[in-house]
Order: C-alpha cells, then sequence, then structure tokens
C-alpha cells in the first residue's frame, strides 16, 4: 500500500445507517465510501454525554494507522435537528423533538421542553433574590406538611382549605367584642 492510500485510509467521512446503544460504548453501523459498510463501529462520545443519533446523520471515522478493519467514529452530527442562528460563544444542546437547553449570551440559560422533571433525591435547592412563576392555567403544590415563613404578597385571592382570603363570611356572627365563628367554607 503507497503512503497517500495509507494516508487516504486514516479518516473518513460516513453516514449513520444503524444504532446499538445497550452496549457500554455505544455501537454504529457506518456507511463510508459508496461501498463499505462497517459494522459495530465504537462511537467514542465526549465524557458526560450521549445520544442515540437517527439513521442518516454523519459521523466522523478514524482507523489507526489506516487499518480500514476497526475504527472509531469519534463525532455524529445531523444536520437535520442542529439549532442553528447561535451568537458567537453561545452552546446549544438539542433533540429531535425540539427540546433545546440553550446558554445564551448575558449569562442566560434557557430550557425549551413540553414537560420539565427534576429528580432529586435529597433536595432542590434555589438561590435568588427574586423568583418568579408564569403559570397560565394553574399553579398546584403536593406535599404532606407545608411550613411557609415569611411574606406572600399576593394582587388576587387565596383560596386556603376551601376558604377564600379576602371575601369569605363567617358562622355564628357576633356584636362587640365577643369572637364569631370560623369562616365558611366554599362561600
Amino acid at each position: 500500500m503507497n503512503a497517500f492510500r495509507q494516508i487516504a485510509n486514516l479518516i473518513s467521512r460516513g453516514v449513520v445507517s444503524l444504532v446499538n446503544p445497550g452496549s457500554q460504548m455505544q455501537g454504529l453501523q457506518m456507511r463510508l465510501h459508496a461501498d463499505e459498510v462497517k459494522d459495530n463501529m465504537e462511537h467514542i462520545e465526549p465524557y458526560g454525554f450521549t445520544a442515540h443519533p437517527h439513521p442518516g446523520a454523519e459521523g466522523i471515522a478514524l482507523f489507526f494507522a489506516g487499518d480500514r478493519s476497526h475504527g472509531v467514529v469519534i463525532n455524529v452530527a445531523d444536520r437535520q435537528f442542529r439549532v442553528a442562528g447561535l451568537k458567537a460563544g453561545e452552546v446549544a444542546i438539542y433533540t429531535d423533538e425540539k427540546d433545546t437547553l440553550i446558554f445564551k449570551r448575558g449569562n442566560v440559560v434557557e430550557l425549551t421542553t413540553k414537560t420539565f422533571r427534576v429528580n432529586a433525591e435529597t433536595a432542590v435547592e434555589v438561590n435568588t433574590p427574586t423568583f418568579t412563576v408564569n403559570a397560565s392555567s394553574s399553579v398546584q403544590i403536593n406535599t404532606p406538611e407545608t411550613a411557609t415563613t415569611g411574606r406572600i404578597v399576593s394582587t388576587g385571592d387565596q383560596i386556603a382549605a376551601g376558604v377564600s382570603q379576602v371575601n369569605h363570611p363567617h358562622q355564628g356572627v357576633t356584636k362587640g367584642l365577643e369572637q364569631s365563628g370560623p369562616p365558611v367554607v366554599g362561600a
């Protein structure tokens, strides 16, 4: 094999045909040159990141010493789903369903998805001077015990145990300094 041919055999661009995501090192079947198909090529992914690419995604394959019998895929990209139009310095993680996590300019991180779920075994903490929730239909907190300390400011009514905090009648209303009865639930 001449030196030029050996150098040309070191690297190849290809297209993903099949994915085996179940192994410790993901295996890919790659279509490289027109008639060259390589099975179970190890996909070397960056530490802490993994993805299951769709068939048709493109990758770069390396063959050590130009030996085409065993190669690895070092990068896979899919132009079909890539987030376009980022500003210089911005970083995005994305899926084919248009979920995105974008690290934007000005130290803004933006997550876009349909359902965002955090599974934390011990606790979730948010430390910030201000915290805003914009919910167009409802807010619900499910907990066996709620201890709220501090001041809650609301421009709308709050309903606690079925009792309006703004407008509620009392049972057994008395005159003078005597104590009235409890609020009427659901009134």
